[in-house]
């Protein structure tokens, strides 16, 4: 049963035992999906999304045991690390990183999933160094070569990866992307399929293999998990309907 609990300015919003519950749901169909497919559950991580959610909804997820979040805003998720310092919890970048905003960024966060041209991960490699820590991050690949969307190009993977490479400071784990958003999940495992078979094209060639494909979301993670995602980004089926866009979290 659902209970249910009013934020100002938000309406109704999950309750602890809904997020417990919906983290235990997940975690259950993650593990049965990888099982089905021949895959280790364990090697699925899941980011839970959690973009314009207040720190509370994170903090409940974090006491039920779950550790790691994406935020798409570097500011929103400066503000919540700040207000949830001294918790166990890993924090990604999921959303487009500007470049006055690398500082903050290499700063606070765990891993940067959003790397895509040289000039951001030159900059982050030095504030890494700056902050003098090892700083995790993946090439984000526009895989459906959407105008709108960040990431490089797929042919052009390979260079910015070997740049991200000469990075004493930053370690490289994998690839990422955001796929085109397609209303029938199948619609979109050609996409993932391409990032998957450029990860394998590229560690053909690396001394070292980059072990992660973040993709895959709320609707489609299933698909993503069939095709070799290590990383699924998940928000929705975790704390609920999202609030609206230009509502002020922290």
């Amino acid at each position: 049963m659902s209970t249910r609990t009013w934020q100002p300015n938000l309406g109704y919003t999950l309750s602890v035992m809904d997020i417990k519950a919906n983290l235990e749901k997940l975690e259950k169909t993650v593990r049965n999906t990888a099982i089905e497919c021949g895959r280790n559950p364990e090697d699925i991580q899941i980011i839970a999304v959690s973009k314009r959610f207040p720190s509370e909804k994170i903090l409940e997820a974090n006491q039920s045991g779950h550790r790691r979040f994406g935020e798409n805003q570097v500011q929103e998720a400066q503000d919540k690390a700040n207000r949830l310092s001294g918790e166990d919890i890993e924090w990604h970048l999921i959303g487009h990183l500007q470049s006055n905003k690398a500082r903050i960024a290499a700063r606070i966060f765990d891993c940067i999933q959003t790397v895509d041209r040289a000039r951001i991960a030159g900059k982050l490699d030095r504030l890494a160094e700056e902050f003098g820590k090892n700083l995790s991050v993946m090439v984000q690949v526009n895989v459906g070569g959407e105008e709108q969307k960040a990431g490089v190009e797929p042919e052009s993977a390979a260079q910015l990866v070997s740049v991200v490479d000469g990075c004493r400071n930053l370690n490289l784990i994998g690839l990422m992307t955001i796929p085109p958003y397609e209303e029938n999940p199948e619609d979109a495992r050609i996409y993932f399929r391409r990032l998957r078979e450029l990860r394998d094209t590229l560690n053909r060639e690396r001394s070292y293999p980059l072990r992660h494909l973040s993709m895959g979301m709320s609707h489609d993670f299933k698909v993503a998990i069939e095709e070799g995602a290590t990383i699924i980004r998940v928000g929705t089926a975790i704390f609920g309907q999202r609030p609206p866009i230009g509502t002020r979290v922290t």
